[in-house]
């Protein structure tokens, strides 16, 4: 891989960095129902962990309600298993057909819990960027004893991924920031 390729390969691997963090803050709550805040939960189902959107169809029909049909109805007890288990703190009712979510307002404890889930993902969006920035930085370092690139073109490029860096985590502050105003939005 030619140094010129660096930039470019760490800039694609950074917005799926960003992509990963929007796709994680669509599980946090904020007191509306969104499908996105069960999707991805794993239900135990004919032996394996599977994601809940591919054994049911699930949808917000009102504002505070998330309505999960299963394709299966012997998977009824299953994801309501799985519901209870996770941290989302919502309590299941089924009529042997659907199972109903009712989300409840968010009072001012849990808002600032989300909170700190949020600032913990951001967080952790951010630290992938600088792994990033860490694996692209040794690379070039390994480049420019191999290759006879000189100190000068490392150093260039080097900034370069500095500022790219810089831009993708305040990308993650952004996200970040709007998720929470959503939160504590009353």
């Amino acid at each position: 891989m030619a140094l010129e390729e660096v930039l470019p390969q760490t800039e694609a691997r950074m917005k799926k960095a960003i992509d990963a963090l929007r796709h994680e803050l669509a599980s946090v709550r904020t007191g509306r129902a969104a499908p996105s805040l069960v999707e991805e939960l794993e239900v135990d189902a004919y032996g394996a962990a599977t994601p809940l959107v591919s054994l049911a169809a699930i949808s917000a029909p009102e504002p505070r309600q998330i309505v999960i049909q299963p394709w299966d109805r012997n998977l009824i007890k299953a994801i309501e298993k799985a519901i209870l288990a996770s941290d989302l703190g919502l309590t299941p009712s089924n009529d042997g057909a659907v199972i109903r979510l009712n989300i409840p307002a968010l009072n001012e404890e849990r808002r600032k819990e989300l909170v700190k889930q949020l600032h913990k993902k951001v967080e952790e969006g951010r630290v992938e960027v600088r792994t990033l920035r860490r694996h692209s930085h040794d690379e070039l370092k390994s480049k420019e004893k191999s290759s006879g690139v000189t100190a000068d073109e490392v150093k260039r490029i080097e900034a370069q991924l500095q500022k790219l860096t810089d831009r993708y985590i305040l990308v993650c502050d952004e996200i970040g920031h709007a998720k929470e105003k959503e939160i504590l939005a009353v």
